[in-house]
């Protein structure tokens, strides 16, 4: 799943290289936390954030595949 949200988020970026996905895993749940640079920003959560609401749609039924409940964060 980090795999599939930092692809995702390379994407949509100026800077690629910028982007992390850092993961914190707890009992039933994954939190991911996707850091780009304050430029692409905006890109990565678009207009009133329909871009950042689909990255999480994708990442959220990627997980249900294996049981688990997924956060993705922007920061």
């Amino acid at each position: 799943m980090k795999e599939l949200v930092e692809f995702l988020a390379k994407s949509l970026v100026d800077n690629p290289e910028e982007v992390t996905v850092d993961v914190v895993e707890g009992d039933k749940t994954v939190v991911l936390k996707l850091k780009v640079t304050p430029d692409d920003m905006g890109k990565v959560i678009g207009k009133q954030g329909k871009i950042a609401k689909a990255i999480r749609t994708i990442a959220k039924a990627a997980a249900s595949r294996k049981g688990k409940k997924i956060t993705v964060e922007i920061v």
